[in-house]
């Protein structure tokens, strides 16, 4: 019988998270932005962390809608500071605003979604790992679109964010290939 990715759980959260979101492809431009974002904040934290207090980030951060974020300013950032049920930490906060920016710039130019797919000729990339200890934190490619995001203005997206991003929306289908959603999202790609 196969058996689950290894990273995941046993919180019920993140079994749910694991078995519905994680790698499935993700071809939307605000939800894609979205998931980098909070894979930011995540950064030095327990991906669990994340989950528990994402709808106080969506809350927080009026839906992760861009155009409304890239009009804050200090004040804003003071109000998040203050808020208990997100990560507080001035650096991802102010990052976020910033990223707000930049994601509207490239959505204008060519559509976020078009820009990261691009980086993949449209399809995920599927992996064949059969153990977690395969699995790299960055590979040459997340180095890349780091480097190409903070061309573009976008902070805290370094290689080992942006490969966690990856395999979260799906531009790479990291799921083990005895886990039973190896297939199941793989079967999923445009």
């Amino acid at each position: 019988m196969s058996e689950r990715c290894g990273w995941a759980g046993p919180d019920e959260m993140y079994l749910a998270y694991h078995d519905t979101e994680w790698g499935v492809p993700e071809y939307d431009s605000r939800a894609l932005w979205e998931k980098l974002i909070l894979d930011g904040f995540q950064a030095g934290l327990a991906w669990i962390t994340i989950l528990r207090k994402r709808d106080n980030f969506r809350e927080a951060f009026a839906g992760f809608d861009p155009y409304i974020i890239a009009e804050w300013g200090e004040e804003d950032v003071q109000r998040l500071l203050g808020n208990s049920g997100i990560i507080r930490h001035r650096g991802k906060i102010e990052a976020t605003i910033t990223n707000a920016r930049a994601w509207i710039a490239i959505e204008a130019e060519q559509g976020f979604d078009t820009f990261m797919w691009n980086y993949m000729d449209g399809k995920p990339l599927q992996n064949s790992w059969v153990s977690l200890d395969q699995v790299p934190a960055h590979t040459p490619l997340s180095h890349e679109i780091s480097k190409d995001l903070k061309k573009r203005g976008f902070k805290f997206c370094g290689p080992t964010i942006v490969y966690a991003w990856m395999q979260a929306t799906g531009l790479i289908n990291d799921h083990l290939v005895g886990c039973p959603c190896h297939a199941k999202v793989k079967a999923l790609a445009k």
